[in-house]
């Protein structure tokens, strides 16, 4: 975990600079999320370049040829440590086995054929989940996050509960619902402060949930609409991913989160403690 910003907070603007100064805030913020995304954006880059340019083997396979160039790339430049890409690659491992699962069950397919393909999964597909780990660890770096009143045990065991429910709601019932109100129930009170432009600002965690969720389900759309997999609903003709898909996201992103806190340094995390003002 980076060390916590040396410069001077900002000082307070006056009431006509305030505008430009939040204008300022805003783009600052907006490049800190584009580095943090720099990886899930290669991968989007590949989807779209792989379904128009002419490969010597199967789309799926060199996508995957892709993936670990591009983890190799960004370990190279040192745009990620070794730790953070060995903390990446268990990201890659927990959804590769969610997908052998889910399409085992017939939640979605790839319609493409494939060499590197186990029970109908192309292995490139574990790093769309990498992707997302790597967001949330570059974002925790880049921003240097702290944890104010976070529930470690509660939160991990409702994430938990949430991976699982994922996999058993085809034969038990759905507690999606539920699980979600336990889950703004675990985080209420807890705060995810984070430093743009020398300034520490903060925000509710189930909040930053529920937001990378819709960044998600709209990157879900434009993966499908390249076909790098299809739902049922889209096997003769694309049609938007259904919004529940939405909430399915803001929900199973915990998991990924409760993964990165744990792998934190302990000390960087702050529990039962008075969450200080924003300026």
């Amino acid at each position: 975990m980076a060390s916590p910003p040396s410069s001077l907070p900002l000082a307070r603007p006056s009431s006509r600079a305030r505008p430009l100064f939040w204008a300022a805030q805003l783009l600052r913020f907006a490049w800190l999320q584009a580095q943090a995304c720099a990886f899930a954006v290669c991968m989007f880059a590949g989807f779209a370049l792989s379904a128009v340019v002419p490969l010597p083997l199967p789309r799926y396979d060199a996508l995957l040829v892709y993936a670990v160039a591009l983890t190799a790339l960004f370990w190279g430049l040192r745009l990620e440590s070794g730790r953070e890409i060995a903390a990446i690659a268990g990201f890659h491992v927990v959804g590769l086995a969610f997908e052998l699962f889910k399409v085992r069950m017939g939640s979605w397919s790839y319609p493409e054929p494939a060499w590197t393909v186990v029970w109908g999964v192309p292995l490139y597909s574990g790093f769309m989940y990498a992707a997302v780990g790597s967001y949330i660890v570059r974002a925790w770096r880049l921003l240097d996050l702290e944890l104010v009143r976070y529930r470690a045990a509660a939160t991990t065991a409702v994430a938990v509960a949430v991976y699982l429910n994922f996999l058993t709601h085809h034969w038990l019932p759905d507690l999606r619902v539920p699980l979600a109100v336990l889950l703004i129930a675990v985080t209420w009170g807890t705060w995810v402060r984070y430093t743009v432009g020398g300034q520490r600002l903060r925000i509710p965690l189930s909040l930053s949930f529920l937001l990378i969720g819709v960044f998600l389900w709209i990157a879900e759309n434009v993966s499908t609409l390249l076909d790098a997999w299809r739902y049922p609903h889209q096997a003769q003709v694309w049609a938007l991913v259904h919004p529940a898909k939405l909430g399915a996201w803001a929900l199973l992103v915990t998991v990924s989160f409760v993964l990165v806190a744990s792998w934190k340094r302990p000390g960087r995390t702050k529990e039962d403690q008075p969450v200080p003002n924003s300026r």
